[in-house]
């Protein structure tokens, strides 16, 4: 489903207003721990509050919270993403979509560690990540460029292993690049099976959403052995879909740092996106791309030839 919501900025006065409106104590509230970060969660939607609990490490309860997500609804019935950067808090009102709540959640720590990146010293990527044995590809593509199809591809191999298919988290440490997984569990489309037939007897009986997603245990999928929260960067992988053009090549830090910026991080999750945020970002993808080697894949072949261009860089 692709992202069509647009984030409004607000003051604190029109977060307090805001908040008069919606805080009852009705709400279901749960926190999460997303990467040390304490997420809480409001919503009055009890099939949301289920697949966060699914989809997220809890968080203990005596903890303060780093950030606030509310996911309600109203009798306006119209979508719209209010974010105030000040207490990191957003609002998301009349979205039908689990989707779009959980990837704004990842957002939302995604800008609570750009604004403290000299404290924390931790970044975000919107992308999927398989180790093999201890190091391990980064998968970053637009919305359509084949990265779920390819990352699921990857992990029916003897030596792959999950660590995350859609948003890590990453440490700069020496001349490593070290990678942290961001969810518990994942929520994935029930149509993987299209591609990679073997996964559809171990998806099978998994409750769908009305977007025909679900949280899936991926340990039940891939077995516990299987499944790393960390790892460590050996290559990022781009993605592009663009007929004419070659299916595969090896690209400069510059012109792997041009192709993001050009794709919007290939990231449609960004609270916020104004000029010194993209200066941010580009820094940090530079010094990312000088450590580690980077490839764009033009996914214009089929998913097992893709495949195995990949494949051929794990070797």
């Amino acid at each position: 489903m692709a992202n069509s919501y647009k984030v409004e900025l607000i003051s604190p006065e029109q977060k307090e207003t805001e908040m008069r409106r919606i805080y009852k104590d009705a709400l279901y509230q749960k926190k999460a721990d997303i990467h040390g970060t304490c997420v809480k969660f409001f919503t009055d939607n009890k099939e949301f509050k289920e697949m966060w609990e699914d989809n997220f490490k809890p968080m203990l309860d005596g903890i303060r919270p780093h950030c606030r997500i509310f996911s309600v609804s109203d009798s306006t019935k119209k979508l719209r993403v209010l974010y105030e950067p000040l207490s990191k808090t957003v609002i998301v009102k009349n979205c039908g979509y689990y989707g779009w709540v959980k990837s704004i959640a990842l957002a939302l720590v995604a800008d609570f560690f750009e604004d403290f990146t000299s404290e924390h010293r931790r970044y975000s990527i919107h992308g999927s990540f398989v180790d093999f044995g201890g190091r391990g590809v980064a998968i970053i593509g637009p919305s359509g460029s084949g990265k779920t199809t390819l990352t699921y591809g990857l992990l029916l191999g003897k030596r792959a292993n999950f660590v995350t298919d859609d948003w890590f988290f990453v440490r700069l440490m020496g001349e490593d690049v070290i990678v942290f997984s961001s969810e518990k569990n994942s929520y994935i489309r029930d149509d993987l099976a299209h591609n990679w037939p073997t996964l559809a007897a171990k998806l099978h009986g998994a409750v769908k959403d009305a977007h025909g997603r679900s949280v899936v245990d991926v340990k039940r999928i891939f077995g516990e052995e299987k499944v790393r929260e960390r790892s460590v960067m050996q290559a990022v992988v781009l993605l592009t879909r663009k007929k004419g053009e070659p299916p595969f090549r090896k690209l400069s830090a510059k012109e792997a740092v041009a192709f993001l910026k050009k794709n919007d991080f290939c990231n449609p999750h960004q609270l916020r996106r104004d000029a010194k945020k993209t200066k941010a970002r580009e820094k940090f993808f530079s010094e990312l791309f000088s450590r580690v080697p980077v490839y764009l894949l033009n996914t214009i072949e089929t998913p097992k030839q893709s495949l195995e261009r990949i494949k051929g860089i794990i070797e």
